[in-house]
């Protein structure tokens, strides 16, 4: 009998674990509200549901008898992964685990109990806790929404004034009651793919960060290998492996967030599933396989070690998101087409249209486009995306 996997999300983050799943023979099932999502049109059947809601994708779950749940780049089903993997005793994270995975102050709390290196932070609930935590850390900080992803609900604060007009802003993009002041660790970004199975760690990627400046860094790029990873790579190792054991994570993709500074290393976020932003295809190329293929074969509890027992034909591999810089309405789109010609470039494609209305980014929601591509090395990787970002040429209406 085939497999069914179930699917959380059908946006175009997610279609290449439908088109991957399918590939392999497996029944696949989009749950997610409806919408015009073009994983409705990939998947073989559909299951309407909230996906933040762990019983309504539970009594999905049930219903249609699946053997395995997974998703990529999307935090938001998270805790309904973990509900549902524990209540029908699939592979996959526990409640706990994706309970932590999922929330900053629940995970938080496990970081600091497991010894990680990581911010100092406190949990705010009301303005009095918000002025006796400033008192006690030091300028700048960060106050962020536990529940948010992708950059949002997150605001750099350099003075108290700052805080104070900050704070009713994080409060009305959450769900919860509470919110997080923190420690700004003043360093250089850089984030960690890895997938854990059966408590083993089957890899770990440490990768470098195109960070975007806003309210606080965000990931709009990445490329392996890691520059420092012969000096720090022991300390990146083992701050993952307590990370994942702290939160509990087991059978799924890890995607951490850290900083360096001084060089020490510190966690500021993981979550059980595979990254965003071209990380899920920066890792396939990397070790030369299809990484959607191992978060499939992983949901269902199929072995995967073998597809990562060395590095592919790939010395480098570089990630870059598409953005503006102002917003407005598409006039016009064009790129160069030798650039479709290059065989560097895996992936050059934009999510607009003309006459679509695009915004001056600000978080990972107002992407425009990806670049994917390969070189001999890093500075190879960032000479041919200055090409290829010279080769687009994109001009809003007037």
């Amino acid at each position: 009998m085939k497999k069914r996997l179930m699917i959380l999300g059908a946006s175009y983050t997610q279609n290449p674990l439908y088109m991957t799943a399918r590939s392999l023979g497996i029944t696949t099932i989009a749950a997610s509200i409806p919408g015009d999502y073009p994983g409705f049109d990939l998947a073989d059947e559909k299951a309407y549901a909230d996906i933040s809601d762990p019983e309504q994708v539970l009594a999905a779950a049930g219903k249609l008898q699946i053997d395995g749940i997974a998703t990529c780049g999307l935090d938001l089903g998270m805790r309904s992964i973990g509900h549902v993997c524990e209540a029908l005793g699939l592979p996959g994270p526990s409640r706990s685990a994706a309970l932590k995975a999922s929330d900053k102050w629940e995970m938080k709390k496990a970081l600091t109990a497991a010894g990680v290196q990581t911010a100092r932070f406190f949990c705010i609930h009301n303005t009095e806790e918000l002025e006796a935590a400033m008192e006690q850390l030091p300028w700048p900080v960060i106050l962020k929404a536990t529940d948010q992803m992708g950059g949002r609900g997150i605001i750099r604060c350099d003075t108290r004034e700052e805080v104070l007009r900050a704070y009713p802003k994080v409060m009305e993009g959450t769900k919860r009651d509470y919110c997080l002041l923190e420690e700004f660790i003043a360093g250089e970004l850089f984030g960690v793919e890895a997938m854990i199975r059966n408590g083993r760690m089957v890899f770990i990627l440490p990768n470098n960060t195109e960070a975007f400046t806003g309210d606080t860094p965000t990931p709009i790029g990445h490329s392996v290998p890691l520059r420092e990873s012969a000096v720090l790579g022991g300390q990146i190792l083992e701050q993952t492996q307590k990370a994942v054991r702290a939160l509990g994570l087991d059978n799924c993709p890890v995607n951490c967030d850290f900083i360096k500074k001084d060089g020490k290393v510190y966690v500021i976020e993981l979550t059980g599933r595979s990254g965003a932003t071209g990380l899920s295809e920066m890792t396939g190329l990397y070790y030369g396989i299809n990484y959607y293929e191992a978060i499939v074969k992983t949901a269902l509890g199929l072995p995967v070690e073998d597809m990562f027992t060395a590095p592919g034909t790939q010395p480098s591999v570089l990630t870059h998101t598409l953005i503006s810089s102002v917003s407005g309405r598409v006039g016009q789109i064009r790129v160069d087409e030798s650039l479709q010609r290059d065989p560097h470039i895996k992936d050059l494609s934009c999510n607009i249209r003309e006459g679509d209305e695009i915004r001056k980014y600000t978080n990972g929601r107002d992407r425009i486009g990806q670049v994917i591509l390969t070189g001999t090395d890093l500075a190879d990787c960032e000479k041919r995306l200055a090409g290829v970002l010279a080769g687009i040429d994109i001009r809003l209406a007037e």
